[in-house]
């Protein structure tokens, strides 16, 4: 047979699940039929990608994907048998296996015939279903497009201003304001946008998605969490088990006396309305309730009930669409004029749906610019079935073009996504690491896999299929969710073919367990699972440390378990059965200790043990040679901790043993360990926390860290706050490093610090500085993030003119001594977020603040009386103009076990005193001081 092209345009996202099964074949380098298997499944990569095709193409394709995840079912069996110590080596295996056959012979011979039927399938299909025609080879590129930023939002201003007079308007009654409109239309942007830009002339606030699958107590306790959460209030004991009646109680007391604005978004029936509705003061205070809805009904009986307004969303004018439509394809406002026609005809596909411009417009980004032929099978591709249709469904057809055009290597990528509960956040760590704990990345030369992983993401986000809700201080994305419309289709590709499910998983390769264990639970005794992929979310299921014992015990080949949440006390014993297990995350549970049968996970890669009660690991600890992120730590309850709180473990002596190792978070360090010169053992590190440091510790330490040359982020602290911290000793910083933190006290201002033009974020705690020290950091040219805790005991400090050209956020607490701030002319010109907390001897605002003209947030902690009245402008301090310009100013006090958060109002030019318990949403963001 004439060899077939190994990639073709409309490849699927099973070409990877191929690729990926090749590359394990080629790693464990089986006999004669393997390499048969190999070989063919090779030469049918190309076609695997036209599942849209006819019936026969389709049934091939699906024959395909049957064989290559039969052929990794066979071998991860396979692997089973072989000892971990030996799974490196090839002469090694081929050793083992010829020594173990007689012992494992029942099962040697079960692989083996495994393998002659897969043959046999192979042969069926190679003489009955390839297709005989070969499909365009497609360039890959890296997107050149950029996520929209805040400015670059379109064709909203007008209904903006609009809904936003509708909040501000004179009116002591419960308003309801609906926002209705298709799936993409924009209403999630545009209510997004009135919300932060109204929400400071309220006193509470909360942002509620609403599910499809909606529970009235679930909406009612994401009520309760953000509005405690913003007053620093705990939430009410047992909250977690109460029924609807009283939750509702609780709610309605919480807003009796107050001016609040809450969104309902995305909702879809008005059993939501009829659910919440009661427990919503409607008199006295000009409350607002802003609802997104893609169903009229929804909309009118909210409205009917409150004298509510509808606003109905149009499309996008063609202008508008155009001007967004060249932004993500072209970052531009023009068009190359050889493909103006081409792109007009394109745009008239998109019918004024934002989310179709931005879907198309992440799919043009990626081509070329110059070959225009390329353009039109763009277009064309859309073909004949989108004429006719109706919007919706027209916005379909694009949405699934925008994923059929992304480049293999990020279909299954993609695709895992769909693991994922509707509207979850997705945190950028975890899902890097599930990514390539699946294999789904490959390494590539002069990159670590992980970077690898992260330029996947970077290209999802460029494509606007992911969408980025909170960002890291570097700009990188911390958390994203996607879509509704990308879900949906995403979900539906997942059940085609059995990649993820919510149910029992007789096929699929990945479990979701959402809310209950009620779908996943075991049908029948000794069923052997083939899922790789174990993730729960929300479980509240108080029978399921019993019921996930009987799931485990058949997932043999799990490679991905995240038991997050979950009310486990112990660890199961039979996580440790699972011997293809890469990542096991048990991160908020109950669990206190970490059975020693850990050293049979010798695979292991990540462990995630955060906010748990686990405080020592045991020394088998040590025999998980594959193990790279070590994440030990606990929560961190309070809003003002004491120094000598330590979330940290005890590590086990000998921890250098764990070459691989790049997070080690947090250690313990005991005299006499040996614990700081292992440390100096593991070469990859890249994140490293320790604690309890003594000052007769620190040369060791800096010798130690000097050796660490990949390192990014460094927290080092005291055992006590007088106990001095001498971290001179370090000649040679690692050159890397982006994030600082010193906790403990400093002889003087690191002398190295000066040198490490990567650093991005700076905290000094308890540092008791007597030299100005910003003359050390204001050159810095990537710093964006400063903080000061008890860091500095002089009078003054000095921001000189034009300098901290990067800083955006910046926290002053706890300076005893600090009587002056001055700002020179042009220094920090992008500043956005300054916080100013117990600085009691501060008596005026910070000289040059009226300057700071991209301060947005500005806030007072705990300061005192005279100091907040010079700039309140019912008061005769006279500082009220230089703050004027600012969006949000506040003023908080911490007072009987809460916050008390103060606004100063700027449309009416007096201040709104909030009282006992109110607060403003955005400070639930606010890293309190460690």
């Amino acid at each position: 047979m004439e060899d077939l092209p190994l990639s073709g345009y409309t490849q699927s996202y099973k070409c990877n699940t191929v690729v990926y099964v090749l590359d394990k074949i080629r790693a464990l380098l089986l006999e004669d039929d393997i390499e048969y298997i190999k070989d063919e499944l090779e030469r049918v990569i190309a076609f695997l990608g036209v599942e849209d095709g006819d019936a026969d193409i389709k049934m091939w394709v699906n024959q395909a994907r049957d064989v290559a995840y039969d052929i990794e079912d066979t071998i991860d069996e396979f692997m089973l048998l072989v000892p971990a110590e030996h799974q490196s080596n090839r002469f090694c295996r081929i050793m083992w296996r010829f020594f173990f056959f007689v012992r494992n012979f029942k099962s040697q011979q079960r692989i083996a015939s495994e393998i002659q039927s897969i043959k046999s399938n192979v042969l069926r299909h190679q003489r009955c279903c390839y297709p005989c025609h070969a499909y365009e080879i497609a360039n890959d590129r890296r997107s050149d497009a950029l996520v929209l930023g805040e400015d670059e939002i379109v064709g909203i201003e007008n209904a903006r201003k609009e809904l936003i007079s509708l909040l501000l308007k004179k009116d002591h009654t419960l308003r309801v304001i609906s926002v209705v409109g298709m799936g993409g239309s924009g209403k999630t942007t545009l209510v997004k946008r009135v919300y932060e830009d109204a929400e400071h002339y309220f006193q509470s606030h909360a942002w509620i998605t609403v599910s499809q699958t909606f529970k009235v107590e679930e909406v009612l306790k994401d009520m309760i969490l953000q509005l405690f959460s913003e007053v620093k209030q705990p939430v009410p004991e047992g909250m977690s088990s109460m029924k609807a009646n009283k939750l509702k109680v609780i709610v309605k007391e919480f807003l009796l006396r107050r001016k609040y604005v809450l969104v309902f978004d995305d909702v879809w029936t008005t059993r939501v309305w009829e659910a919440i509705k009661h427990v919503l003061p409607k008199e006295k205070y000009g409350c607002r309730v802003i609802i997104s809805t893609r169903l009229m009904d929804v909309a009118s009986s909210s409205s009917i009930d409150t004298n509510g307004y509808i606003y109905e969303m149009k499309p996008l004018s063609e202008q508008v669409s155009w001007a967004l439509l060249c932004r993500k394809a072209f970052h531009s406002s023009e068009c190359p004029s050889h493909l103006r026609e081409i792109l007009k005809q394109i745009l008239k596909r998109c019918g004024g749906l934002p989310l179709a411009i931005v879907a198309i417009g992440g799919v043009l980004a990626t081509k070329n610019k110059t070959n225009i032929n390329e353009w039109g099978a763009l277009y064309h591709s859309f073909g004949p079935e989108f004429e006719g249709n109706d919007q919706f469904e027209s916005l379909r057809i694009i949405l699934l073009l925008s994923f059929n055009d992304l480049p293999q290597y990020l279909k299954l990528c993609f695709l895992y996504l769909s693991i994922y509960p509707e509207d979850h956040l997705i945190e950028h760590n975890t899902l890097i690491y599930q990514w390539t704990m699946q294999g789904f990345v490959k390494q590539k030369e002069g990159r670590t896999v992980e970077e690898v992983a992260e330029g996947y993401l970077f290209e999802l986000i460029n494509r606007s299929l992911i969408i980025p809700v909170k960002l890291n201080n570097d700009g990188t994305m911390k958390r994203g969710r996607i879509h509704d419309l990308y879900r949906e289709i995403i979900l539906s590709k997942s059940r085609d073919h059995n990649f993820v499910t919510t149910a029992w998983p007789e096929k699929a390769r990945h479990l979701s367990i959402q809310g209950t264990l009620g779908n996943a639970e075991m049908k029948r005794q000794g069923t052997k699972l083939p899922i790789r992929s174990l993730l729960t979310f929300n479980v509240t299921d108080s029978q399921f440390s019993s019921r996930v014992v009987q799931i485990l015990g058949s997932c043999r080949v799990l490679k991905v378990l995240d038991l997050r949440g979950t009310c486990l006390e112990i660890v199961p014993e039979e996580i440790f059965e699972l011997l293809h297990l890469r990542y096991l995350s048990l991160r908020s549970t109950k669990v206190k200790v970490l059975p020693r049968s850990i050293k049979k996970l010798r695979m292991l890669e990540i462990l995630d043990l955060k906010y748990t009660y686990v405080t020592e690991l045991p020394v088998e600890i040590l025999k998980l040679q594959h193990l790279k992120h070590l994440l030990v730590y606990g929560a961190i309850p309070y809003s003002y901790l004491p120094y000598d709180y330590s979330p940290g473990f005890k590590p086990p002596s000998g921890i250098g043993q764990l070459r691989y190792l790049q997070k080690l978070a947090y250690i313990e360090v005991n005299p006499g360990s040996g614990v700081i010169e292992e440390i100096g053992k593991l070469n990859e590190l890249k994140r490293l926390c320790i604690q309890k440091l003594r000052t007769e510790d620190c040369k060791a330490m800096c010798s130690s860290i000097g050796k660490l040359h990949k390192l990014r982020s460094l927290n080092l602290k005291s055992i006590g706050e007088d106990v001095i911290l001498d971290v001179n000793y370090l000649s040679s910083p690692p050159p890397l490093l982006q994030n600082l933190y010193l906790t403990g006290s400093l002889r003087e201002m690191p002398h190295w610090i000066k040198s490490l033009h990567n650093l991005v974020k700076v905290y000094f705690r308890w540092s008791k500085l007597k030299d100005d020290p910003l003359e050390h950091l204001q050159d810095l040219p990537n710093l964006v993030h400063l903080e000061f805790l008890v860091g500095y005991t002089g009078e003054t400090l000095h921001f000189n003119a034009g300098k901290f050209r990067s800083l955006r956020l910046l926290n002053l607490d706890k300076l005893e001594e600090l009587r002056n701030v001055v700002i020179g002319e042009g220094a920090m010109p992008h500043l956005e977020k300054l916080v100013i907390q117990r600085c009691n001897l501060l008596a005026r605002l910070p000289a040059g603040i009226e300057c700071l003209f991209n301060l947005r947030y500005l806030e007072f902690f705990d300061m005192t009386d005279g100091f907040i009245s010079t700039f309140l402008p019912d008061k005769r301090g006279g500082d009220y103009c230089k703050v004027s310009h600012i969006s949000e100013v506040y003023y908080t006090y911490w007072k009987d076990g809460c916050w008390e958060v103060n606004s100063v109002e700027k449309k009416h030019g007096s201040n709104t005193s909030r009282g006992p318990g109110t607060a403003a949403a955005k400070i639930t963001g606010r890293r309190n001081s460690l």
